[in-house]
C-alpha cells in the first residue's frame, strides 16, 4: 500500500540558516572560532532618581483616585483630574494639589498606577 502524498512532497527541502534555526542545533563551526569581545558601557551621567514617596502620601492619593465624586480618573494625570474637578466646582482636597505640585517630577505621584493582574 502506497503512502498518501503530502503537499510538502512537491517542494524541495531547504536548510534553515540564521536566526530562523530550530532550537537545539549547534552554531556553525565558523562562529565557534570567533573571539568574543566584551564592550564596556560607560556610565552615563543621569539625573538622580527621585526619592520614593511617603506611604501616607501614596495612600492619600489612592483615596483620591478611588473617589468618584471628582470624576473619572482613567487616562488623565492626577493633577489634571484635580484641576478638572476644581473647574466643575467639585471642591477637591487642597492637600492633594499641593502634594502633586511638590512631587511633580516623580511619576509614582503624578500618574495613577492601575493594578491589572486580577483580583488580589
Amino acid at each position: 500500500m502506497e503512502q498518501p502524498r503530502r503537499i510538502t512532497d512537491s517542494f524541495p527541502r531547504r536548510r534553515r540558516r540564521g536566526p530562523g534555526r530550530p532550537p537545539g542545533r549547534l552554531k556553525d563551526k565558523k562562529d565557534k572560532n570567533k573571539v568574543q569581545v566584551k564592550v564596556k558601557v560607560r556610565d552615563s551621567p543621569r539625573a538622580p532618581s527621585p526619592p520614593p514617596p511617603d506611604p501616607a502620601l501614596l495612600e492619600m492619593l489612592r483615596r483620591f483616585d478611588l473617589s468618584w465624586e471628582y470624576g473619572p480618573c482613567t487616562g488623565t494625570p492626577r493633577l489634571q483630574r484635580w484641576e478638572r474637578a476644581q473647574e466643575l466646582g467639585l471642591s477637591p482636597p487642597g492637600p492633594i494639589r499641593d502634594a502633586l505640585l511638590e512631587h511633580r517630577d516623580n511619576p509614582d505621584v503624578t500618574y495613577r498606577w492601575v493594578w491589572v493582574g486580577g483580583t488580589g
